[in-house]
């Protein structure tokens, strides 16, 4: 499958950081004039958290983007990019529209993800707070070694690693991004889907009630 959406080249010429954890960060990731079909296929989201994107009512570019970001031809690249083999890691793709003030805390991915990927899709973003910083330390936010503009087309892919701390300063507000994780197996995809459907559910249950 061909990508309209996705600008791989970009990807395959972006060299990849491997200090403290290997990494790459890469800019203009979405072909020109996609942001404007995305931004209006992206779908309502009114709460924070993460929500699975078969729960959520997509429009037709956005549906092009989650098949193209989970792919094969994808997968190739960042095989190449990081020197693994995905066999056998399924992808799990999620979207996030709002971030929270509890979001961003310093942490690590769970053991149950190889490869974390962050697909930023605001088509405006003049904050100055809220952009993801790739770290040193688990306990300072300033011990950065990039920073990660929130702006549409930016993309982050890191390898889940004991050392692979991130986070970002507190921001409230929307924030739009499309994240995939290749996880270790069946299972811990299907447990992790489980998750986040059930949370999704309930906060669709709380907000019929009002709460």
């Amino acid at each position: 499958m061909s990508t309209e959406l996705l600008d791989l080249e970009k990807l395959r010429a972006q060299p990849l950081a491997q200090d403290p954890f290997p990494f790459v960060v890469v800019s203009g990731m979405l072909k020109p004039g996609a942001i404007k079909s995305l931004s209006h296929d992206f779908p309502a989201i009114g709460d924070g958290g993460v929500y699975p994107v078969d729960v959520l009512p997509l429009g037709a570019s956005m549906r092009r983007l989650v098949d193209e970001i989970s792919g094969p031809e994808f997968r190739q690249v960042v095989e190449e990019k990081f020197g693994l083999d995905l066999a056998g890691r399924p992808p799990m793709v999620t979207l996030r529209g709002r971030s929270r003030e509890k979001d961003g805390r310093i942490h690590k991915d769970s053991d149950d993800k190889v490869v974390s990927l962050l697909l930023y899709l605001n088509e405006d973003w003049p904050h100055k707070v809220g952009n993801l910083r790739m770290l040193r330390s688990p306990e300072d936010l300033e011990s950065t070694v990039a920073e990660v503009p929130s702006t549409a087309g930016t993309l982050v892919i890191f390898e889940v690693k004991p050392n692979g701390w991130h986070g970002h300063h507190k921001f409230v507000g929307e924030r739009r991004v499309l994240m995939l994780n290749y996880m270790t197996g069946e299972a811990s995809l299907q447990r992790e889907l489980k998750r986040h459907r059930f949370s999704a559910k309930l906060k669709g249950f709380k907000k019929r009630l009002g709460l």
